[in-house]
């Protein structure tokens, strides 16, 4: 079994003025969805990159997601293969945008 995934941001940015959503977030996305075990946590860390990137968001979120991606086994060669196949499908200016995001995520390697 893989380490749990347990996710605090929700009740640490905004438990007092949203807990239900802060619930939400730390609780079903990351404490149950991300744990769950149909589809390993490398896996979810790319498909909720090429989400993010299909929505165009490109802010922290998107940081973070490819952070966790790195830090969940995606290599540099493979994150390069993913967003110039998802840049086919949801667009040139979100390639660039992700791509000028990921390759600060990468720069050490």
């Amino acid at each position: 079994m893989s380490e749990k995934i347990k996710q605090t941001a929700g009740r640490d940015q905004l438990g007092e003025f949203a807990p239900m959503f802060a619930h939400l977030n730390d609780d079903v996305l990351f404490g149950e969805v991300w744990n769950a075990q149909a589809i390993d946590v490398k896996t979810k860390c790319i498909v909720t990159v090429v989400s993010l990137m299909a929505s165009g968001v490109t802010d922290s979120s998107l940081v973070y997601h490819l952070q966790n991606a790195k830090a969940h086994g995606v290599t540099k060669e493979e994150i390069a293969a993913i967003i110039t196949h998802a840049t086919m499908y949801t667009g040139w200016p979100k390639g660039w945008a992700v791509f000028r995001l990921a390759k600060d995520v990468w720069k050490e390697d």
